[in-house]
C-alpha cells in the first residue's frame, strides 16, 4: 500500500491525516491514522478513522436521482448527469428570466465540501445573485466579518508561544476540535495559564486555572467586566492605545458603565473572581482569546465579539509573538477569494441582497467601506475569510423563499449542507422549501433537506478528491489534501457541478479550468509547479511570519487603527461602541434556560450517524440537565422528555450531569434517524429530534447587526412523555 497525506473534512477543523490506498481501490478499505502517533501530535479522532466506514455506506447517493412524487415522499428515480444538469439549467434559466437573477438562493457548507475554488460565488457573481448563505452565518465566518471592522482581518492564535488561553464556552476535546486540544495541552505543559467561562464544569474547566460558571449568554457582559479592570488598574498597552486605536475616550466611558457588581448581577460570576480573571489574561501575556462558536451564536453577539477584539487589542496581543497573528492572504498562491469575482456582481444586484438593510454586518452593505483598506494593506480589496463576508441574512433569505418578500426567490441549491436542520426556525425554512420551483442538493445521503430536492446529486467525499486548504481564507498556511480513491458510482466534487451549470447558463468562458486538478494547479503557477508536485514536496507551505505589520501599512479599516468605537457600525445607524442588551422580561411560563450546539464527539453537525461505530457510541439524542432540576419535572435518568420553547418542541432522553448548573437545559445539535425510511412525514425523525425546530429567530433572540439567532439562553420547559416507538426494543 501508498500512503497519501489528506484533510480529514469529518469537521471543520481539517486534521492532516496519513491515507493507506488500498489495492482494491475502495473507499471502504482505506485505512486512515495519524501522521504523528504521539499523543500530544496525534491530529486525529474516531469520526476520521471510522470516515471510510460512512463513505462506503450502502445508502450513500452514488447516482443522480429525480424526484417522481410529492416533496418528501421517498419516490426517486435515477437519471444520468447530463440529464439532470440539463433539466436543472433549463429550469433555473426559466426562473432567472421570470424573476430575476436574485431569485437563486445557494446554502452550503464548505468544511464539508472542502473547496469549490471559489466556484460557487463566481457563478452567482457572473450570474447576478447576491443571495449566498452559509452555516458560517452563525459560526466562525460571523466572527471574522465583526473582527475586519475592528482591526481589518480576523487573526488566528499563536497557541505554541501564548503564555494565557481564554475559551469562551468553547471546550475542545480529544475526538473534537483535536488540533486545538492538543495545542492547550503543549501549551499547559509548558506553564501556559488557562482560563475558561462556561454554565457547565466542561472538560476544559476541570483542566483550567479558573473557571468562571458564566450564565449562557453573557459574554458580552463578561468582557465589560475583564475590560473595567484593565483599564482601572492600567494593566493596558498605553503605547499601543495612543498610536494605534481610534475611539478610546467614548469605548472607556462605555466601559465604566459596567462595574462589576454589575457584570455580576448579569453573568452570576462572583466580582472578585472576574477581577482575577483579568489580571491574569492582562499580566501573563501574550495570550489568545481563540475562536468560539458559543459567542458566534448571542443575541449580543456582535458586541461581544467586539469586545474580545478590544482585549486582544488593548492588552498589545495583536499580531505579535504568542498573540494573535493577521496572516492576510499568502503572497505566492492565487486565494478563493480572487477567484470569487466579487466585483463581476452589479451594484444594483448587490442592493438587492436579503437581510442586508436590516442585519448589514456580513453583507455587502456591511463591508463595502472595507474595501479601499484591504486592497492598501492586503492587496485585494474582497478578501472573503472563512466565507464569512458578503452574505445574505439566512432568515431573510427564508421568508423572501417562503413569501416573496420582498420579492420572490424560488430556486434553491444546497450543497454539503442539511439547511433544514442548519439554521434557527425549522419551521420556516421547510416552508420556504416547499415554495421553490427549482431545488438541487449536492450530497452524499438523502438527508431531511434533500428528501425535499427536485435533484439529489451524488457529491465526493475528502479522501476522493484533491483540495488546497487555506483555513478557508483565515491564514496563509497552505495545506494540501490529495485524491486516496477515486469516487464510486457517478459521484462527483462541486467544483464540476458549478462549471457544468455555468457552461448551461453561458457562463463557460469564465470556467477555462476543465478539471478541479486544472484549477488547483492554475492556484500555484506562481510557485512555478502544478498541485501534484506541491502536494508530494509540501505538508504545509507558509513563509516565515512578520509580526507587527500594521507598522508598516496600518490596519486594514477605514482609519487604519484599531477601531474601538467602530466608523463603520456608525455610519450603517448602529452603536458604533459595543453595548449590553438585557434578556426580554421572564416568563414564568418558560422557567428554565436552554443553550444547544454543544458537539457530541461522536457526530459534527448532522452528519455521520449513520456510522455503525461512531452511532453505537451515542446511540440517541440526551439532553443533559441538573438533578434537582430533573427531579422537578418529574424525570429520572435515561426517561425520555421534550424540551418546549414558545418556537416549538424536541424529543430527547434525560442524561444528568453534576456539572450542569441549575434550571439549566443542554441541547444537542442535529439529530435525525439515517435509518428511518423516507416519507413517513418526520423527514427521518428531524421533526422528532433536530433542535433547529426549537429555536426562534424573532427580533427579540436575533443579534440586531447580523441577524444571527440566540443559542445560548433560549427560554424554555421540559417535560416527561412515553417513550418514542422508534426506541422501544
Amino acid at each position: 500500500m501508498t500512503e497519501k497525506r489528506a484533510l480529514c473534512s469529518g469537521c471543520d477543523i481539517y486534521c492532516q491525516v496519513l491515507a493507506e490506498t488500498p489495492e482494491s481501490g475502495k473507499v471502504g478499505d482505506v485505512r486512515v491514522k495519524a501522521m504523528d502517533p504521539r499523543p500530544l501530535k496525534a491530529n486525529i479522532c474516531i469520526k476520521g478513522v471510522h470516515a471510510p466506514a460512512g463513505f462506503s455506506h450502502p445508502e450513500r447517493v452514488l447516482y443522480p436521482l429525480k424526484r417522481t412524487g410529492p416533496r418528501g415522499s421517498g419516490q426517486w428515480q435515477r437519471v444520468s448527469w447530463e440529464q439532470a444538469m440539463d433539466d436543472i439549467g433549463a429550469r433555473l434559466a426559466a426562473i432567472v428570466a421570470k424573476h430575476g437573477a436574485e431569485a437563486l438562493t445557494v446554502s452550503t457548507s464548505q468544511w464539508n465540501t472542502q473547496t469549490d475554488n471559489g466556484a460557487a460565488r463566481r457563478f452567482m457573481n457572473l450570474l447576478g445573485s447576491p443571495n449566498w448563505i452559509s452555516g458560517v452565518a452563525l459560526c466562525s465566518g460571523n466572527t471574522a466579518a465583526i473582527n475586519r471592522m475592528v482591526y481589518g482581518w480576523y487573526p488566528y492564535p499563536d497557541y505554541a508561544q501564548a503564555n494565557c488561553i481564554v475559551l469562551f464556552g468553547h471546550n475542545p476535546k480529544q475526538h473534537s476540535w483535536t488540533p486545538i486540544y492538543n495545542a492547550i495541552r503543549r501549551a499547559q505543559e509548558r506553564g501556559a495559564k488557562l482560563i475558561v467561562m462556561d454554565p457547565r464544569k466542561s472538560e476544559s474547566a476541570e483542566r483550567a486555572d479558573l473557571w468562571l460558571p458564566l450564565k449562557p449568554g453573557t459574554d458580552a457582559a463578561m468582557c465589560f467586566g475583564w475590560l473595567k479592570v484593565i483599564l482601572d488598574e492600567e494593566l493596558y498597552d498605553k503605547a499601543f492605545v495612543e498610536k494605534w486605536t481610534t475611539g478610546f475616550a467614548e469605548f472607556r466611558r462605555r466601559v465604566n458603565e459596567f462595574p462589576l457588581e454589575r457584570v455580576a448581577a448579569i453573568t452570576g460570576v462572583a466580582p472578585e473572581l472576574i477581577a482575577q480573571a483579568a489580571r491574569m489574561y492582562a499580566t501573563t501575556g501574550p495570550a489568545v482569546i481563540p475562536w468560539t462558536p458559543i459567542t458566534d451564536q448571542q443575541r449580543n453577539s456582535t458586541s461581544a465579539i467586539r469586545l474580545m477584539c478590544s482585549l486582544r487589542a488593548l492588552c498589545g496581543y495583536v499580531d505579535v509573538p504568542g498573540g494573535e497573528l493577521l496572516h492576510g492572504f499568502h503572497p505566492d498562491i492565487i486565494h478563493e477569494s480572487e477567484l470569487e469575482l466579487h466585483d463581476a456582481l452589479p451594484e444594483a444586484q448587490r442592493a438587492k441582497q436579503l437581510g442586508a438593510d436590516k442585519h448589514p454586518a456580513f453583507t455587502y452593505r456591511g463591508t463595502a467601506a472595507l474595501g479601499e483598506p484591504a486592497k492598501r494593506v492586503w492587496g485585494y480589496e474582497w478578501p472573503n475569510i472563512v466565507s464569512g463576508s458578503y452574505m445574505a441574512n439566512p432568515s431573510a433569505v427564508f421568508r423572501a423563499m417562503a413569501d416573496g418578500d420582498p420579492y420572490p426567490v424560488k430556486a434553491f441549491i444546497t450543497l454539503g449542507n442539511n439547511t433544514l436542520m442548519s439554521f434557527a426556525n425549522m419551521q420556516l425554512i421547510q416552508r420556504a422549501m416547499m415554495n421553490q420551483d427549482l431545488i438541487v442538493a449536492v450530497e452524499h445521503f438523502r438527508t431531511p433537506t434533500a428528501q425535499l430536492a427536485d435533484y439529489i446529486l451524488p457529491g465526493d467525499a475528502w479522501l476522493e478528491r484533491n483540495c488546497l486548504s487555506d483555513a478557508f481564507g483565515w491564514t496563509a498556511i497552505y495545506r494540501p489534501s490529495q485524491k486516496v480513491v477515486e469516487p464510486p458510482g457517478e459521484c462527483r466534487g462541486v467544483y464540476d457541478f458549478w462549471r457544468e451549470l455555468a457552461i448551461r447558463m453561458g457562463q463557460g468562458e469564465q470556467f477555462p479550468w476543465p478539471t478541479n486538478e486544472d484549477v488547483l494547479d492554475h492556484r500555484l503557477q506562481r510557485m512555478g509547479m502544478n498541485f501534484e508536485t506541491f502536494a508530494e514536496k509540501h505538508p504545509y507551505h507558509l513563509h516565515k511570519p512578520r509580526y507587527r505589520k500594521y507598522e508598516q501599512t496600518g490596519f486594514a479599516t477605514p482609519s487604519g487603527k484599531v477601531e474601538l468605537s467602530s466608523s463603520i457600525l456608525g455610519e450603517l445607524g448602529f452603536d458604533p461602541l459595543p453595548y449590553w442588551r438585557d434578556d426580554p422580561p421572564h416568563d414564568p411560563a418558560w422557567p428554565l434556560t436552554m443553550f444547544m450546539g454543544v458537539r457530541e464527539d461522536e457526530y459534527f453537525q448532522t452528519g455521520h450517524r449513520h456510522i455503525t461505530a461512531l452511532r453505537v457510541r451515542s446511540p440517541e439524542p440526551k439532553m443533559f440537565i441538573a438533578a434537582a432540576t430533573a427531579a422537578r419535572a418529574g424525570l429520572a435518568e435515561g426517561e425520555w422528555a421534550e424540551v418546549v420553547t414558545p418556537q416549538g418542541r424536541v424529543k430527547l432522553r434525560t442524561a444528568i450531569r453534576a456539572e450542569m448548573p441549575e434550571q439549566t437545559v443542554r441541547v444537542p445539535h442535529g439529530w435525525w434517524l439515517p435509518e428511518r425510511p423516507e416519507g413517513d412525514g418526520t423527514l427521518s425523525g428531524a421533526w422528532e429530534y433536530a433542535d433547529a425546530q426549537i429555536c426562534p429567530d424573532d427580533d427579540d433572540y436575533l443579534d440586531m447587526e447580523q441577524g444571527i439567532p440566540h443559542l445560548k439562553g433560549i427560554p424554555c420547559n421540559v417535560r416527561a412523555i412515553e417513550t418514542p416507538a422508534h426506541w422501544i426494543k
